[in-house]
């Protein structure tokens, strides 16, 4: 039988992006290991990585704990875990292996360059937002940019989940001899089931007076999430207009405080972690997302699936998904551009923009992404 690995830093880079392609492999007649950090690093629960520990094993998966560590200067956890990759690549001689994320990426296709296998290993590497881009910081470029670049020279696939991204892999990269550079829009989602979803009564739960005004971001409450943008660029919008957030975060106690400054105080709304999104989604009369830095977000299509307008940051991903027919565009830095943005949305036909995201994210569904999936892989229908 033939046998692929899965690797990736961390456990929720599995949870979240992997197990359909672990499905697609074992339905291919591949025995499939995991291996990742089930340690530390992830964005879900212990329980939900032990919960994915036992599934994986139920479906007949090896799991490997590799201490990737999530900085590049951990030198001394990457040397470990180089160390543990290339023997569990000598002992798995792996027919193939899907690496994911910059430093899990580098570590996996160094350890398989060393191991006794290289040859007859197909390398497949997801990047999920190259840290360089347009406008990054010039120390990304250092540190990334030649890493990925010398990382190119042994794999046979790189995946990439945007247009600005898969561009710049194929202008610049060198790939074993006979690679390609391939784009796949992330993970896909599913709009039928979206459909399907309830709208919950969020606003009857936050006492939102009738008439107002409902904004909605979804996503980790961190610094490049940015949602401080947003709660500035209310300052220049209706009284009327609130904004709610899924997600949890650091940011959390800041972004109140900061409301507070505002005068906003009883139109912030942080929802915490919420497991019905899409239904949230249907109640709001507005997506906003305002992320300095992303791949291509699963939010933004879901919010597209929902049928509803957009108002994001004109960033790498963001404009493969968003035009001015579902919404508008921002500058990330610019309270002003963000408010205008928004306030240019308040009168428009707002269930036209919708329809025109939905029809467009089609575009991006599980079923489609599966297929180009299966290609990669080299599996039969």
């Amino acid at each position: 039988m033939k046998k692929a690995l899965m690797y990736a830093s961390v456990a929720s880079m599995i949870q979240q992006f992997n197990m359909d392609n672990i499905r697609l492999l074992m339905d291919g007649g591949y025995q499939v290991d995991v291996a990742c950090n089930m340690k530390e690093g992830s964005t879900i629960s212990a329980e939900k990585i032990q919960a994915m520990e036992q599934t994986l094993r139920e479906m007949g998966c090896g799991v490997y704990h590799i201490p990737v560590p999530r900085k590049v200067t951990a030198l001394g956890a990457i040397f470990q875990s180089f160390r543990l990759s290339k023997q569990r690549m000598n002992e798995g001689a792996y027919d193939l292996i899907h690496c994911h994320s910059p430093i899990g990426g580098m570590i996996c296709r160094l350890a398989n360059r060393c191991s006794r296998h290289y040859a007859k290993t197909k390398m497949i590497y997801t990047a999920h937002g190259f840290h360089f881009y347009q406008g990054a910081p010039r120390k990304n470029w250092l540190l990334y940019y030649p890493m990925e670049r010398f990382c190119g020279r042994f794999t046979d696939t790189l995946i990439t989940i945007n247009r600005e991204d898969h561009a710049l892999a194929e202008r610049k990269f060198r790939l074993k001899k006979g690679g390609r550079v391939a784009y796949v829009p992330g993970i896909g989602i599913d709009p039928d089931k979206i459909d399907h979803v309830a709208l919950q009564p969020i606003r009857q739960e936050l006492h939102i007076p009738e008439g107002d005004f409902l904004m909605l971001s979804v996503g980790e409450l961190n610094d490049n999430k940015n949602h401080a943008l947003v709660l500035r660029a209310m300052k220049e919008l209706p009284e009327t207009v609130h904004y709610a957030i899924c997600g949890q975060g650091p940011n959390a106690s800041a972004l109140k405080g900061l409301a507070e400054e505002l005068g906003l105080g009883e139109r912030l709304h942080l929802l915490g972690y919420r497991s019905d999104v899409p239904g949230i989604v249907k109640a709001c009369d507005l997506f906003v997302f305002p992320s300095k830095r992303e791949g291509l977000s699963v939010a933004l299509m879901e919010a597209m699936a929902c049928r509803r307008a957009v108002a994001c940051s004109g960033i790498r991903g963001n404009t493969d998904l968003i035009d001015t027919a579902g919404g508008a565009l921002f500058d990330p830095a610019d309270v002003d551009s963000c408010a205008r943005a928004i306030g240019g949305l308040l009168d428009r036909d707002r269930a036209a923009l919708g329809a025109h995201n939905r029809e467009k994210v089609l575009g991006f569904s599980r079923e489609k992404v599966g297929a180009m999936m299966r290609d990669i892989y080299g599996l039969q229908e």
